[in-house]
């Protein structure tokens, strides 16, 4: 079987004054301060989300 394709997403913005759906988008992704980096699994999913919040995080590593 082969290996999980994974994401390493780092959160890089505040979300002090953005919408709450924003928010709550973050925490879903695992991330609730800025410079913490989580390794996510690749899933379209997960893309979408990261593509709402791309303001607020950067993918480090795929």
């Amino acid at each position: 079987m082969a290996a999980k394709k994974t994401l390493k997403v780092r959160q890089t913005g505040s979300p002090i004054r953005r919408p709450n759906d924003q928010r709550q988008t973050l925490v879903g992704l695992g991330l609730n301060k800025i410079g913490r980096v989580r390794e996510l699994e690749d899933t379209p999913s997960i893309r979408g989300m990261v593509a709402k919040v791309s303001h607020l995080v950067e993918i480090v590593e795929e």
